[in-house]
């Protein structure tokens, strides 16, 4: 485990490259109507990207994507194509829809906090009284956001989306019977897994003037799985619901003094801890998926997906 490399960034010269983007744990390029997505492996909490990566990461969160997107195409159309590595994808260049769709079915989270603030509605969505934390709704809820190019998302009703003209009623109309039937999808794979998927979001965007489902979902980077064993018993004495995701890193910045804010420094992760966050990683794949995760060799990392893409690419075109 110990040798194993991690990587950090990507500068790859792709045949027909006309750009190229760098996220906050994703390197994206850009060939004609193709985006390839190569998942490093950094790893960001509180909106900052850490001084070391992580290594298996970016290959977990790149198959966990591939996993569930090629898991409901009979649902959606989606932009994935292929995953010429285990650290790279390659799709459908499409253009977003700026409008993320957040579907819940716990109060938890964002919803939790609103409640907690004595408001009884989000997104124009009327909230009961007498919730507690982390119990279920009646029925699964969507809170759109807007996705914003700088700063943070907001929420939006869905008649302000419609009155605002952001998206079509035909297409919006499209995307939430699409936001509700993944998430059904991930809710029975989820249960198969001994899991309870809790809330995540969905992007869409269009090409050839139809909807695709883009982005990653059902990852733990931007999902909610509660464990389905013993969450009613929890919930019945008021305890804390344990949560599959990287709470844990969160938690062990906080508690080395880190949570983001302005003159606070970041912590650099010991060797042990990062061995012990890629292992959790390993194993979150292989919970949420019930797959052995298999460990792609590492050595010439940077060469390894490089040569796939390019292989890939040059045979696809």
């Amino acid at each position: 485990m110990s040798t194993a490399k991690a990587l950090s960034e990507t500068h790859f010269h792709l045949p027909g490259q006309t750009g190229f983007y760098r996220g906050k744990v994703r390197d994206v390029y850009f060939a004609g109507d193709r985006l390839i997505s190569i998942a490093s492996d950094r790893i960001s909490a509180f909106d900052h990207i850490l001084p070391k990566p992580i290594p298996y990461k970016g290959q977990v969160l790149n198959q966990l994507a591939a996993h569930f997107l090629n898991a409901t195409r009979d649902i959606c159309p989606n932009w994935l194509l292929a995953v010429p590595d285990p650290n790279a994808s390659v799709g459908f260049l499409c253009e977003p829809i700026r409008i993320e769709m957040v579907i819940r079915a716990y109060l938890t989270g964002h919803a939790w906090r609103t409640y907690k603030s004595g408001k009884r509605e989000l997104c124009g969505i009327p909230f009961p009284e007498g919730m507690k934390e982390h119990d279920r709704f009646s029925n699964p809820i969507i809170t759109p956001a807007t996705k914003a190019e700088e700063g943070h998302d907001e929420d939006i009703s869905r008649e302000d989306i419609l009155a605002r003209g952001l998206v079509s009623k035909e297409d919006y109309e499209k995307m939430e019977r699409y936001t509700y039937e993944l998430f059904r999808r991930g809710t029975e794979m989820a249960a198969r897994q001994g899991l309870i998927l809790v809330d995540t979001k969905y992007e869409f965007g269009k090409r050839d003037g139809q909807i695709y489902l883009i982005d990653e979902i059902h990852t733990p980077d931007s999902s909610r799985y509660f464990y389905l064993e013993g969450y009613e018993e929890r919930q019945a004495k008021g305890e804390s619901q344990p949560q599959l995701s990287k709470e844990f890193v969160r938690e062990w910045l906080m508690v080395n003094g880190f949570q983001g804010l302005d003159g606070q420094l970041m912590p650099v992760m010991p060797e042990s801890f990062v061995r012990e966050v890629s292992e959790r990683y390993i194993e979150l794949y292989e919970r949420v998926t019930g797959l052995a995760f298999e460990r792609a060799d590492t050595a010439g990392l940077e060469k390894r997906i490089e040569g796939n893409v390019v292989r890939y690419l040059e045979g696809s075109f």
